[in-house]
């Protein structure tokens, strides 16, 4: 299974799968998982939020989406973070 990559989308109250809070992926190695999160300048850092997700210390839900659907998450939250970082915002 190594380098398959398993998404997730944040979500709590409104925040559904298609405009999530966050984006979270698990990358499958050999060796074991590596959690990444998608930042607001478009790279992804290391996170532990799956592994808390996974032992229900987490209070947002975590939804499991294609890569398709992550990839329309990636562009959603560039346009969000370009509109926010407009003057007058």
């Amino acid at each position: 299974m190594s380098g398959a990559i398993t998404y997730y989308a944040i979500t709590d109250g409104g925040a559904t799968a298609e405009r999530p809070l966050g984006l979270l992926r698990r990358l499958h190695h050999d060796d074991g998982p590596e959690d990444e999160g998608l930042r607001r300048d478009m790279s992804w850092a290391r996170t532990s939020l799956i592994v808390e997700w996974e032992h229900g210390s987490l209070d947002e839900e975590l939804v499991e989406v294609s890569h398709e659907q992550a990839s329309r998450i990636v562009e959603y939250f560039r346009d969000k973070f370009a509109r926010e970082g407009e003057p007058g915002d």
